[in-house]
């Protein structure tokens, strides 16, 4: 599902309108058409009243469609046009005509003092907001700048069309004032500001309809961002055969844990396990060794030599390396008191997948410039802080600018880079983004990175296309967050080794 700006989603419809031959007042149609079929199992009872909020523009006309299609239906529906009557124009003054004609009455807001129009809305039991849509540019100006903040503290059920008025649709840093909206029904593409913060939070419960928009016309336009579904899950997610072995599925090495660190190798080794890697060896300093085999009875271990409690060098020779693993993952734990340079002899000398996390990163900084030239592909798998420090910025510009900076990054350095949070993005070499929908607050907690790293490498080994790999792990590690969360788990009380223990029941229903 391609996932748009608002002026990306100008020129799709210009280009359904245009190059296709589509007629722009039955794409209105379409979309108030498809915005009540999704709404009307929220609306209780017929006998409530809905107001709906009319702007100029195509969210405006879409919101004369909508009211049409309400009445028709019996509900108790208000009908107020913001702004005078004569700035409606094009399609939507089109659809405002087929209203009136039907017999229907306006509610023209200039026509009524501000204190009737708010006592109005306080008798309805649900507002749509067809005020703005992707038609914002620049600050709220009058009469929009006291209605929005009005309707906030109105305390009612809120509707948004395609997205929250005052939101704009693309990478958001600041919100100023928007419509907090109850849930959210986006037409036809997901639009950008939907997985930013803090625009999300605006957008209530967010829902997609198809408005008829042609594959064509959106691929022509937008094909390099993607919200990556539950369909795509069940499309990619790798299926045994029935003749495979423990070799079928992969060889995997992990270098991780330290003397004081002893959980994360043990999450990310259970992670990899429970995602379907065959074979699983960790690489722990020998200082740690003891405790850490204590908990891991199904893997085997590589013993490194030791310096400050942490791996000082790995002893792995480059025909080891080369023979022995299908995919390395390394990080997790691993501290940040020796040098790092097993992992520079690591990006030299193996050729296959490396997956790059946590600690790993830090010392990554230091070699940075090897990764255009690997063999083999790369993995990174920060989280905003982590990311920061690679790029020499401040949290908050990464922040502010997730999807620009992760892009191009991964294009500048030839890397897969998942920047995890919410909505965690996976970026490919080419600049192809792959937004993640699943997960919530439970996951911020120390040690969910690590179940994840061990996600992504058992995955890199048993499919052929990285992307999907990724954004699998991704996608799962988010679900068994959600499972946890409706299972009767407070956000607060998920620990890390949950995800791990609820994985089969996730997989299960994929």
């Amino acid at each position: 599902m391609n996932v748009v700006t608002g002026e990306e989603m100008h020129q799709i419809d210009r280009y359904a309108i245009e190059e296709i031959g589509l007629k722009e007042e039955l794409l209105m149609e379409n979309a108030g058409l498809a915005f009540v079929n999704c709404i009307l199992p929220l609306l209780e009872k017929k006998t409530d009243r809905v107001a709906v909020l009319i702007g100029v523009g195509n969210n405006g006309g879409d919101g004369f469609v909508i009211s049409r299609s309400l009445l028709e239906k019996g509900y108790q529906v208000d009908v107020w046009l913001i702004p005078p009557l004569e700035k409606v124009k094009g399609t939507a003054k089109y659809h405002m005509e087929v209203f009136a004609k039907c017999g229907y009455q306006i509610l023209n807001f200039e026509n009524f003092t501000y204190e009737h129009f708010l006592e109005k809305l306080t008798s309805c039991t649900y507002l749509i907001d067809a005020l703005l849509g992707t038609g914002i540019r620049g600050s709220l100006r009058s009469p929009y700048k006291e209605i929005i903040p009005a309707v906030n503290k109105l305390d009612r059920t809120v509707i948004s069309v395609d997205l929250p008025s005052g939101l704009p649709s693309s990478e958001v840093c600041e919100v100023e004032e928007a419509i907090k909206a109850t849930y959210t029904v986006t037409l036809q593409c997901p639009k950008l500001s939907a997985f930013t913060y803090p625009a999300r939070e605006y957008y209530g419960e967010l829902s997609v309809v198809d408005i008829g928009i042609p594959r064509l016309a959106i691929n022509e336009i937008s094909n390099e961002r993607f919200l990556w579904t539950e369909k795509d899950v069940k499309r990619t997610l790798p299926v045994r055969k029935p003749s495979s072995h423990k070799g079928s599925h992969g060889k995997a090495l992990i270098i991780a844990g330290s003397k004081t660190m002893t959980g994360a190798p043990v999450l990310t080794t259970k992670a990899c396990h429970r995602l379907g890697a065959g074979l699983v060896t960790l690489a722990i300093p020998d200082v740690a060794h003891e405790v850490v085999a204590s908990q891991i009875i199904e893997a085997t271990f590589h013993l490194c030599s030791s310096k400050n409690g942490e791996i000082n060098d790995t002893h792995l020779s480059d025909k080891q390396l080369k023979d022995r693993y299908d995919a390395i993952a390394v990080g997790p734990g691993i501290g940040r008191n020796n040098t790092g340079s097993f992992l520079k002899t690591l990006l030299t000398d193996f050729q296959k997948p490396i997956i790059i996390d946590a600690d790993g990163l830090y010392y990554l900084k230091r070699y940075i410039s090897t990764l255009r030239t690997r063999g083999g592909a790369t993995i990174l798998t920060p989280h905003s802080g982590e990311f920061a420090f690679l790029i020499n910025e401040s949290i908050k510009t990464v922040e502010e600018n997730r999807f620009s900076l992760s892009k191009q990054f991964a294009m500048q350095h030839g890397v897969y880079l998942l920047l995890k949070g919410p909505n965690t993005i996976v970026t490919t070499p080419t600049g192809n983004q792959f937004i993640n929908p699943t997960g919530n607050s439970a996951l911020a907690k120390g040690g969910s990175g690590d179940v994840l790293t061990g996600m992504v490498l058992a995955l890199v080994m048993q499919q052929q296309d990285l992307q999907p790999a990724i954004s699998n792990a991704a996608f799962l590690h988010g679900k068994a967050a959600d499972i946890l969360t409706s299972h009767g788990f407070s956000p607060l009380s998920v620990l890390a080794s949950d995800l791990v223990e609820i994985m089969p029941q996730v997989l299960d229903r994929f």
